[in-house]
């Protein structure tokens, strides 16, 4: 497990590096929109009409922008950020053991993942709790995921850079990031990620 001060020295390498969050959905865009992001606001359009049922509350974004480049870590304290992922679509979930409703949307997600999960997509869940950092191992095993990965932050910031660039109200909270990791999708609250809405909305995200 790493240490405290390597972890501290890790998030302040990767930031010396450029790495940290910037710009956020809402980056700065020229008349004709974020360059960047020009093939994500197809993707976008075509996702609208898919956010219902059980997704319907998954606010897809207009003009989409790069993703805050989250900085967090894995099981064993490896530093990782959101573009390790580049490349594939993501759904990153903040969550916390305290969070009832978090909780709650656990099961539905590792299903998601075993579902969908492949080279082309991941589910990315960053729990966030500050204080006993086997509460929320303990609660994964308890639950019987299988197939989610475990990504911690204890400093919180992950919550902090998501809430600095888009509309996030409290916990859960999903980012849906297409695979050029551009945001295209935010919902604050639960959702079914189990359901057939949930399945059809990530498969039409998927690169091609």
């Amino acid at each position: 497990m790493m240490t405290n001060k390597a972890r501290r020295s890790a998030i302040l390498a990767l930031a010396g590096a450029g790495l940290l969050a910037a710009g956020g959905f809402y980056a700065t865009r020229s008349a004709s929109g974020n360059s960047a992001c020009i093939a994500a606001r197809q993707t976008a359009e075509h996702l609208k009409p898919l956010a219902t049922g059980e997704v319907a509350a998954l606010h897809i974004v207009d003009d989409p922008a790069p993703a805050p480049n989250l900085v967090f870590f894995a099981e064993g304290g490896a530093p990782k950020t959101l573009a390790d992922f580049k490349g594939k679509t993501v759904l990153v979930n903040i969550w916390a053991t305290w969070c009832i409703p978090c909780r709650q949307e656990m099961p539905a997600l590792d299903k998601l993942e075993g579902d969908l999960g492949s080279q082309k997509f991941e589910v990315v869940p960053i729990n966030v709790d500050q204080r006993n950092p086997d509460k929320p191992r303990a609660f994964l095993h308890e639950i019987g995921v299988k197939h989610l990965d475990y990504f911690y932050d204890q400093s919180v910031n992950v919550f902090q850079d998501l809430k600095a660039s888009t509309k996030v109200e409290g916990l859960p909270v999903s980012v849906l990031v297409g695979a050029d990791g551009c945001a295209l999708g935010v919902i604050n609250g639960p959702a079914d990620w189990a359901s057939a809405d949930a399945a059809a909305l990530v498969k039409a995200a998927l690169p091609r």
